[in-house]
Parts: C-alpha cells; sequence; structure tokens
C-alpha cells in the first residue's frame, strides 16, 4: 500500500536527520500522525490512542510504536520491517494506572537510548503533559528538547510525486464545490448540502476517489457568516441568504482547500462590494507570488490592495498546506502575515484564504497554489466569484471538472 518509493522515504529520513543534527538530538519522537506518515507511510485512524514513530540518529529505519490491534496496520502501510513495528499492549490504553509513554520509555531504555537528547513534539495536539510526565519518569537521565514542527518544516517543499496528489486533490475540490454551490437553495436544509459535498470529497472522480478531509465543511449562511468556522445545521436556506463554503479534496491525505461565497438572489450591495474588494486582493497578492520573494511580502501586496478599499484584516491570509490529519490540513510552518521572513521556493504549495468578516455578514474566496520556478500554479481551479443564485441560471460553466 505504499504512494511513495522507498527512495522517497529514504531521502524524507535524511533531510529529517540532518536537522536534528543541527539542533543537537539524538532521538526524535514523533507523535504527529502527519508527520508519522511522512517518515513511514503508516496510515490509520488510531490517532485517537498514543503511538508514536522513533527516529534514531544512528539507525537506518525508525520505530514504530502504537496499539497491539494497529500494529498490522503498520505492517501493510509502511515501508518498515517487521521487527521495527513494536505494539504495547490493550491494557495500557484509558488506564489509570498504565500508560503508553510507561512502555515507549522502557522500550528506549531497553535499547540503549535513556541517556541521550530526545527531541519532542511538545505543541501539537497528539502530544500531552502526561505524556511528557511519564517519558520523564521512565528516563531520568534522558535530555529533552523541544522539537515541534522540525518535521513539518521538512515537508515544507513537495516532491513531484506530493505535487500529483495534491493536484488530484484539487480536482475532487473542485468538483465538491460545484455540488455544494448547486445543491444550496430556499428551503433546502444545510445538512443535505453538507451530505453531497461529502459525498462528492470521498467518491472524488471517475479516475481517483478520495480521501476524508482533515477539515469538515464549513458553512456559515446569513448573519453567521460574520465567523468563518461555523459548520451546518438542520436548518433550511432562506430567500436573499449569503452562504460561504469552505471545503478541500483530499487525496492520499494530501489536501488542497477551496473556498467561496454563493448568495441565494442578488447580493446585498455591501456584500457585492466585499466580494469585489476580496477578488481584487487575490489577484493582488497571487501577481506577487515568485521563488525569492518573502511571505509577508504577499500579504503586504493584500494588504496594500484592500486599504485603497477603506477594508483591513489583522489575521494571516494563509499558511502552507499539504499532508494531515484531523483537526487541521495547515503544516503549522510558514504563514501569509506581516513578519514572515520564509522565502518562497519551487514546490512550496500554500492556501491563502481571504476572508473578510463583519460584525453581520462576511465574504470568503481561498486558492490553493504551489510555486513554480516562475510564479505559482493553482491546486484548484475553479472561477473566481462572487456566485448569484437564480432560478435556471447557470452558475459554473462547463462541465464537472470545469
Amino acid at each position: 500500500m505504499l504512494h511513495f518509493t522507498h527512495g522517497e522515504f529514504h531521502e524524507r529520513l535524511r533531510r529529517t536527520k540532518e536537522k536534528m543534527v543541527q539542533e543537537g538530538i539524538e532521538v526524535l519522537v514523533v507523535t504527529d500522525p502527519a508527520n508519522m506518515n511522512y517518515l513511514s507511510g503508516y496510515n490509520g485512524w488510531s490517532f485517537y490512542v498514543h503511538q508514536a514513530l522513533i527516529v534514531i540518529i544512528d539507525e537506518p529505519q525508525p520505530l514504530w510504536i502504537g496499539r497491539e490491534m494497529d500494529a498490522n496496520a503498520a505492517k501493510v502501510t509502511s515501508w518498515l520491517f517487521h521487527e521495527h513495528i513494536i505494539p504495547y499492549p490493550d491494557y495500557y490504553v484509558n488506564s489509570n494506572t498504565t500508560h503508553p509513554y510507561d512502555f515507549i520509555g522502557n522500550i528506549l531504555k531497553e535499547i540503549g537510548q535513556s541517556k541521550r537528547v530526545i527531541g519532542l513534539e511538545m505543541d501539537n495536539y497528539y502530544f500531552s503533559a502526561k505524556c511528557f510526565q511519564r517519558l520523564q519518569k521512565a528516563l531520568p537521565q534522558a535530555v529533552f528538547k523541544d522539537s515541534t514542527n522540525l518535521v513539518n518544516w521538512v515537508r515544507i517543499i513537495k516532491s513531484d510525486t506530493e505535487i500529483e496528489y495534491m493536484k488530484r486533490a484539487g480536482q475532487i475540490a473542485v468538483r465538491a464545490m460545484k455540488v455544494g454551490i448547486e445543491a444550496i437553495d430556499v428551503g433546502v436544509r444545510e445538512c443535505d448540502v453538507a451530505a453531497k459535498i461529502f459525498e462528492a470529497q470521498i467518491k472524488g472522480t471517475p479516475e481517483f476517489g478520495g480521501d476524508y478531509p482533515a477539515i469538515v465543511p464549513l458553512m456559515p449562511a446569513g448573519e453567521h457568516t460574520s465567523t468563518p468556522h461555523i459548520t451546518w445545521s438542520d436548518e433550511t436556506y432562506k430567500p436573499n441568504t449569503t452562504v460561504l463554503i469552505e471545503l478541500a479534496g483530499c487525496y492520499q491525505r494530501y489536501h488542497a482547500p477551496l473556498a467561496r461565497t454563493v448568495t441565494i438572489g442578488e447580493p446585498e450591495e455591501k456584500v457585492k462590494d466585499l466580494s469585489e474588494v476580496v477578488i481584487e486582493g487575490m489577484e493582488s497578492a497571487l501577481d506577487v507570488i515568485k521563488p525569492g520573494i518573502t511571505c509577508e511580502e504577499v500579504e503586504r501586496a493584500w494588504r496594500k490592495s484592500i486599504q485603497k478599499r477603506g477594508y483591513q484584516k489583522e489575521s494571516r491570509i494563509g499558511y502552507s498546506v499539504g499532508l494531515n490529519y484531523p483537526p487541521d490540513w495547515g503544516e503549522h510552518t510558514a504563514s501569509l502575515r506581516p513578519g514572515d521572513q520564509t522565502v518562497l521556493k519551487p514546490n512550496m504549495t500554500f492556501h491563502m484564504i481571504l476572508g473578510i468578516w463583519m460584525d453581520d455578514y462576511g465574504v470568503e474566496l481561498s486558492e490553493s497554489f504551489r510555486v513554480t520556478e516562475t510564479g505559482y500554479e493553482l491546486l484548484a481551479s475553479a472561477p473566481r466569484k462572487l456566485f448569484v443564485k437564480h432560478a435556471g441560471k447557470k452558475l459554473w460553466p462547463g462541465g464537472m471538472g470545469a
């Protein structure tokens, strides 16, 4: 079930070890499931229990340590030799007396790693304070360092295969967006539109199926468009309502997010005006993208554009995106915002989301793109406009994939 060559996995491991050397880390405990996948290929919905990939600086393969019932998944989905897959018994799960990091600490002790410098992903969703506490207790002579995002920064430049997977995700995103926009109408329940979007995301295209995205469709409507992270309800859409849709296509865990704004009937003048501002800002920001400029320069182009129309946006306008698991498709590295001096390089990939949310309305527009040798390439190509729904009016030119 490997979706990359052994050579690509070895190259990822080599670059990770280079960073470990730079930061003085001898043992890296990887707990982010995206980073575990990136280095080993491991893929399973098992991240709700504790698991880790252990990268040892002088060992050719990492160790996978996880729940006993998930060990076969590691054998099926990863490139690791079976002797590098170490399961812990089920009595470690949700126990008041034992903890998986007791087991992990004992394994590190048994293989002679108890006195080394150990890097931990201390600021992620999958490594708790108790994990750290139990590991410290098991390995009192170890030196612990925060290695949060070490692997994430290795991931920031994509291989050609990764780019191909993100382009496939982009095709799925476009299809799901088209399905969602077509389904929105007066009297239709929000949850029914969400169901159709989910179907399109998983069904994918005739050539390839989709995966579950790290974030569910975000679909605020009416006054709820003043905030970006509302999902859906079982209420029906009313006439003259604005709806925001933010979703992603996902293929082999690689994401291409996409956001658009829809109005049922003619938009209010303030919504129409804000939409024009956001579209102009998007085009201004995209125009400056090329290798060598910084993330903050992209944001500056956007900010100058909207300031001319009297608007401002305090939050970042985008972030590096790619391989991930719930609850986030962002890579937690570079952000398109003031102060971020990350230099754009070919095959970096970003989700630029230009939402402006006012007190009682808002507009969203986003594009996923990769940096090319000379500029950028969109990963999901959908009409860049405010979608206005009228009975019988065609909103989307061309076929399903247009």
